[in-house]
């Protein structure tokens, strides 16, 4: 579109290519880009729906989905029941792997203010509830032991690989806000470390039974470990 011309430059997954656009990126998005969308989505959508009340910043490929519902007066709500809202930048990448498909290697930031609020949570016996699989990453990745000499959380950003899994266990979060997921995802390993495998099991068996949606626009759940 535009008479733009695109050079794939190498495969970099089975599906997906690194590539080289003739002009500006962004701006060619905006004007001719269209949002990923499931085919269970009847249709497109604006941008806009996309968009978390958290995000600021461009740079992900898809939506983070688990703070899709979230509105600037739910947000204030739960801080005026003393809920603190620490922000960290997610550059999601594209978050839909096929089963037994590992998640791709995405850009964070946790500033230093947060790290210091996350690690005074945990000081004072209160929870870390991350909104979303991808914050989970950012946050654990944050709290790797080689990252500091005590174990804490402390300020970080670049690219993480990290995958969260029922060996690896989770050292920061207490719980997570997030969507349902597909079958064999590691997503699902993720969730397995924080609550087990038998209330992941019973929680995905209720969400069947009830007819819950999966993925973008579906439904969202609290899991606490």
């Amino acid at each position: 579109p535009g008479g733009a011309t695109l050079r794939l430059l190498e495969r970099h997954t089975p599906r997906l290519w690194r590539a080289a656009l003739d002009r500006d990126v962004p701006a060619y998005l905006h004007r001719y880009g269209v949002p990923i969308r499931y085919s269970y989505v009847g249709r497109d959508w604006p941008l806009s729906h996309y968009q978390t009340v958290f995000g600021v910043r461009p740079g992900s490929a898809e939506m983070p989905s688990a703070g899709r519902p979230f509105t600037a007066e739910l947000v204030t709500r739960l801080v005026t029941h003393g809920i603190g809202v620490a922000p960290i930048t997610l550059h999601t990448g594209v978050a839909s792997p096929e089963r037994d498909e590992p998640p791709y290697p995405e850009r964070f930031e946790v500033p230093e203010a947060t790290a210091r609020q996350v690690e005074f949570t945990r000081a004072s016996g209160r929870r870390v509830i991350a909104v979303g699989t991808t914050v989970v990453r950012a946050l654990e990745t944050a709290g790797l032991p080689e990252g500091s000499a005590d174990g804490g959380v402390r300020a970080a950003r670049g690219w993480t690989s990290h995958l969260v899994t029922p060996s690896s266990g989770v050292r920061v979060v207490n719980g997570l806000i997030t969507g349902l997921h597909e079958p064999r995802s590691s997503h699902l390993l993720m969730l397995s470390a924080i609550t087990g495998e038998d209330l992941l099991t019973r929680s995905y068996a209720e969400a069947l039974r009830e007819g819950y949606l999966w993925h973008e626009f579906g439904d969202i759940h609290l899991i606490l470990g």
